[in-house]
């Protein structure tokens, strides 16, 4: 290979010789000999890396922070005086469409100044709501990442993490589209919130806005529900009680201070613990709520202890005061007055449902109350004052005579026509006898036993069952009373006046009610364990006892004139309980809502809103056997020696049952129609008084005042109902008319029955007699005759009607 040369200059040296060697080709392995590579520059790639990553943090900060000033950046100002002018009572129909009333309370107390409310309760809320409330700038990061975990993932939407979030969210009233979109907006109007408003301000605002349950809206009105009683406030005259009560202010007390300002740390522990879910910690509640908020109440006043809010002598003091009972919370506004015990009973339903359609508990009862719904109830409101007035007609109103309690249900559609408790004054009482008052059933409880006993197939009407003193021996199994030749128990068995009637079929036994016979029945062929269960499957909720006594009606917690209701009904339906899982009382109970309107959250679906489409049947029992119960229940009515004879209605087809317990303590009568079904008891409600000589001189028996009471109401629902349907028939059609006048009160209809004397009552015809009754119980009309007037029986003080009872055999638990 040749090499360059280079001319020299004046003494300069020409360089060295380069030898550049010729490229040695080579294969992978004489590279790998040439030794390591030099390390790459990780170090600066990994500092590039870190500066990317803190750029785009800083890029996405800054854009959110834009995008959530953005979004606030049109406030509104929420102010007490705009917060609820949207909100509409939501109001309550009968089953005809004649308006009830609101179902909410009507008055919503805002507090106005942050000096109108107790410290208390302000660091209640605090310690239990939004720990660090007080130094937060509004925004919970973590919470907008749950939120948007959860919308990524369609996991449970998350809350509201501060207090200023959920008071944004309370006003804008958007629970029901909780995405990350909404946590986002919500947030940047907390952040602007938090930055315009002093904290004091955002948390008088924020209280005034909480649902606390009961009908109360904002701290003032809770503070009067639930703990009114113990300031001095009175609700009815919220102006009254002196400069020491709490309460409106007025010229002759214009330093009054309000009820929210008087709150004690135990008092507000538990307000602030209902904040979360009022339903679920609801003191006014069933046994479990009211336990819950205890609970609650008592982890409030630990968080409190425990950020220093309360000293070692106020916690410790607090945990042992006592819960608000029941009957000391009251709502801000009474049940409407045509029939406030099933309204009520009704209200928790509304509520219910609504949750059973996809709405959260606290979203549920604020959209019950406020949100402008139209509720169909299903009582008629015709109908419950002809209840209420048949009662008042027997028992006259007298705080020293017995009272009453009716439940009427429509057999078809297990909706509940008419519910009377007491003499219908509910600011004087608001325990409801006929949905709370668990009663001795006595006799009227051997419908189980027979649809026991009926349903094994080890009678039938015609069998025949030795009527006689007895002690039936028996042991207990798992709970449950079973016969036994030598047991280890002893059940005695009396029938009434001591009278047996040796060899009897099944229909006089159940015509007479025989002791004797039931009880062997009951033990021999049904067994206890099976007369719960045919009880429980037929509409009976409350606990019952498997006890031999429970054959005749010996229970340890009673039943309700409801449930006693609800469970004949199901005979009368062929043996199919009715009920509605949507719209009805709870466990397969009675339906009291027949449709819900206006519900405009999304997850409101309207068609599984009314009981027509919501309604469900079960069949309990075999037709058969329910054909055959209600033959045997036409014997106490229909018979001559019947016990509860005066409830028979001439023409009309009638099945039932008396009951009546040792000491005449309760009597009882339940039957039916074929349109309605029907349980009436009468006692004492508050003590186990005898009845001795209440009934003109004479026992309460099932066949006196509870048979009469349920003839005389039935006949005019019966009345009612047919003018209903000829209404909605013949809307504009005039028809001749007739007036019936009794006890009862005066109804005008376009037909009638005609009548005869029948056991029990007084009646008389004039005019000539028209057809009878039809095969379906249904009043029938006959043109072309005169149009009678029939007198109802009516009671009188010195006059009692001959009312059956006097049988000389059947005394369930120690009655007819």
């Amino acid at each position: 290979m040749s090499v360059e040369n280079y001319t020299q200059r004046d003494g300069e040296k020409g360089p060295a010789p380069i030898v550049i060697a010729p490229q040695e080709r080579g294969s992978r392995r004489s590279r790998r000999h040439r030794g390591p590579r030099p390390p790459r520059p990780r170090v600066r790639k990994l500092r590039l890396l870190f500066v990317l990553t803190g750029f785009s943090a800083l890029a996405v900060i800054s854009m959110l922070f834009g995008a959530l000033t953005s979004i606030a950046s049109d406030l509104p100002k929420f102010e007490n005086r705009i917060q609820f002018q949207h909100n509409v009572d939501s109001y309550m129909y009968d089953s005809q469409g004649n308006p009830i009333g609101p179902l909410a309370p009507a008055s919503t107390p805002a507090i106005d100044n942050w000096d109108q409310i107790s410290q208390n309760m302000v660091h209640a809320v605090v310690a239990v709501e939004d720990r660090g409330f007080w130094g937060e700038s509004g925004i919970s990061v973590r919470g907008l990442v749950r939120a948007a975990l959860a919308d990524v993932t369609g996991g449970k939407i998350q809350g509201a993490s501060t207090i200023p979030e959920e008071f944004i969210k309370n006003v804008r009233e958007e629970e029901g589209d909780r995405t990350v979109a909404e946590k986002l907006v919500e947030a940047g109007m907390a952040f602007q919130l938090s930055h315009h408003w002093h904290h004091e301000k955002i948390l008088t605002e924020y209280l005034n806005t909480i649902y606390f349950g009961n009908g109360a809206i904002g701290i003032e009105a809770a503070a009067r529900v639930y703990f009114g009683w113990a300031h001095g406030y009175d609700p009815t005259n919220p102006s009254e009680g002196g400069s020491r009560a709490c309460g409106d202010a007025d010229p002759t007390h214009p330093l009054r201070r309000e009820c929210a300002d008087m709150l004690t740390p135990a008092q507000a522990a538990l307000l602030a613990g209902m904040i979360a879910n009022p339903s679920a910690f609801n003191p006014a509640g069933t046994p479990a709520e009211r336990h819950a908020a205890y609970e609650r109440r008592q982890l409030v006043l630990g968080l409190m202890y425990a950020q220093h809010y309360i000293s070692d002598g106020e916690y410790e003091y607090s945990l042992g005061r006592p819960m608000p009972q029941p009957a000391q919370i009251k709502q801000p506004q009474q049940q409407p007055t045509s029939a406030p015990y099933f309204t009520s009973w009704v209200e928790p339903q509304v509520v219910a449902a609504l949750r059973r359609n996809g709405l959260t508990a606290k979203q549920a009862q604020y959209e019950a109350d406020y949100g402008g719904l139209k509720i169909k109830l299903s009582i008629d409101l015709n109908m419950q004052k002809q209840a209420q007035q048949v009662i008042d007609n027997e028992l006259f109103s007298s705080p020293g005579l017995p009272s009453a309690s009716l439940v009427a249900i429509d057999n078809k559609t297990g909706e509940v026509r008419a519910m009377v408790s007491g003499n219908g004054e509910y600011n004087n009482s608001q325990f409801n006898l006929a949905t709370m008052g668990n009663r001795q059933p006595g006799s009227s409880f051997k419908i189980f036993t027979l649809a026991a006993a009926l349903s094994k197939g080890k009678i039938t009407p015609y069998s025949e069952v030795n009527s006689h003193q007895l002690t039936i021996p028996f042991v207990h199994q798992d709970g449950n009373a079973y016969y036994a030749a030598n047991g280890t128990g002893r059940f005695p068995v009396h029938n009434f006046g001591n009278v047996y009637s040796g060899d009897i079929p099944m229909t006089v036994a159940t015509a007479t009610s025989d002791n004797s016979v039931f009880a062997q029945v009951g033990m021999v062929d049904a067994g206890t364990a099976a007369i719960r269960s045919y009880a429980k499957n037929m509409g009976i909720r409350s606990q019952i006892s498997t006890n031999p006594s429970m054959i005749l009606g010996g229970l340890n917690t009673g039943v309700t004139a409801l449930d006693m209701a609800h469970a004949y009904s199901t005979v009368a339906n062929g043996g199919k309980l009715t009920y509605n899982p949507v719209l009805g009382d709870a466990d397969y109970g009675p339906v009291g809502i027949d449709s819900i309107t206006g519900c405009n959250v999304p997850q409101c679906d309207q068609s599984k809103l009314t009981n027509g489409a919501s309604m469900r049947t079960r069949q309990v029992l075999k037709p058969a056997v329910a054909a055959t119960i209600s033959e045997l229940l036409h014997g106490p009515v229909d018979d001559s020696y019947g016990t509860g004879t005066a409830a028979a209605i001439p023409g009309v087809d009638v099945a039932g049952k008396t009951g009546t317990t040792s000491n005449y303590i309760d009597a009882w009568f339940v039957g039916w129609t074929p349109q309605i079904t029907t349980a009436v008891w009468v006692g004492y409600p508050n003590s186990g008084k005898p009845m001795t000589t209440d009934y003109y001189g004479k026992p309460v028996e099932g066949g006196t005042f509870p048979a009469v009471i349920w003839h005389n109401f039935t006949v005019s629902a019966l009345q009612l109902l047919q003018d209903e349907q000829l209404h909605k028939q013949t809307s504009t059609v005039t028809a001749p008319s007739s007036t019936y006048t009794g006890g009862t009160g005066t109804s005008t209809v376009t037909t009638t029955t005609a009548s005869t004397a029948t056991t029990g009552s007084t009646q008389t015809t004039q005019g000539t007699p028209q057809t009878g009754a039809t095969s379906d119980g249904t009043l029938n009309s006959s043109s072309g005759t005169a149009n009678p007037t029939e007198t109802l029986p009516q009671n009188s003080a010195t006059t009692p009607p001959a009312a059956a009872g006097t049988s000389t055999t059947g005394n369930g638990g120690g009655g007819l």
